[in-house]
């Protein structure tokens, strides 16, 4: 259905705001209650808080905004008390007060006030505690994770409207049209980023209702997929493997649309965004650009 457009992304690069600590059980599933876990566990994985930045010929493209410092300085940050009390027992962060996401584009060369577009892909705060610093982007989120925030306490799923529903911020909820293209027939159609099929959005639900994940295509680098939280590792989803969060059945059936994607793109470079491995992969699937 695409043809392949010449050079259209010119470079592709990740970096963390911050890091996180997950419970292992948070991270690899448990038969445990989760509010069991949640409690009593003394078990932490590091991960990355990434975002993804695409230097596109049309514009700077991100995908994510990581998390805002002040969530670690502000004790009023989380509005609900519950979600305050919660948050420290279920996510161990560090962010430095620098860690801004204007301070990380600037370190690689960028602006903030340069990015055309932030493809959100889902709304939980570690990925969208940037965008403050980008007022002028269009914030792409699917309708269905939309949605979410006027059902009762989004809140309680780690959706903070007081820091998503910005005044100026510019919110376009997408929805995905039904594609004839082999490639994508396993999916509930695609939306098409910049129009040009280099960017293509496609519902990945699981993690949430509204998770998508973004698939690249251009010239000189293997095609990649970035799946935001549908899992924490390749290997969880080659292996079928659930973490202690999210939907199981909903998250299984993603799992399954992105393998059988992989076996129409044998090359696909998957990318989570909780992954400490992600960085090497994004750098292997890009290099054959650079050294071409």
């Amino acid at each position: 259905m695409f043809n392949h457009p010449t050079d259209a992304i010119k470079s592709m690069q990740v970096f963390s705001t911050g890091k996180a600590g997950q419970h292992k059980e948070h991270r690899f599933g448990s038969k445990l209650p989760q509010l069991w876990w949640v409690l009593t566990s003394r078990s932490w994985v590091d991960v990355p808080i990434s975002v993804f930045v695409i230097e596109h010929k049309d514009g700077l493209i991100l995908f994510d905004t990581g998390l805002d410092p002040a969530i670690a300085t502000d004790p009023g940050y989380i509005n609900s008390p519950l979600g305050r009390f919660l948050r420290r027992r279920i996510f161990r962060l560090e962010i430095g007060v620098e860690e801004t996401l204007a301070n990380k584009l600037e370190a690689l060369g960028y602006r903030a006030a340069d990015v055309k577009k932030a493809v959100i892909s889902h709304l939980h705060f570690d990925h969208v505690g940037g965008i403050a610093d980008i007022p002028q982007a269009d914030l792409l989120v699917s309708k269905r994770e939309w949605q979410i925030l006027s059902e009762p306490h989004p809140e309680y799923e780690w959706m903070l409207k007081e820091h998503i529903e910005l005044e100026g911020a510019k919110w376009q909820q997408i929805e995905f049209t039904p594609s004839h293209d082999p490639l994508f027939a396993d999916f509930e159609g695609f939306y098409d980023v910049m129009g040009d099929g280099s960017l293509i959005l496609l519902p990945t639900p699981g993690h949430t209702p509204g998770s998508m994940s973004l698939l690249i295509r251009t010239e000189g680098m293997l095609p990649m997929l970035l799946v935001g939280d549908l899992t924490y590792g390749v290997d969880m989803l080659t292996e079928d493997r659930v973490p202690g969060t999210g939907d199981p059945e909903t998250l299984r059936a993603s799992f399954a649309k992105v393998r059988a994607l992989k076996q129409r793109l044998p090359e696909l470079v998957i990318l989570p965004s909780h992954d400490p491995k992600t960085a090497e992969a994004l750098k292997t699937a890009s290099i054959i650009k650079n050294t071409a």
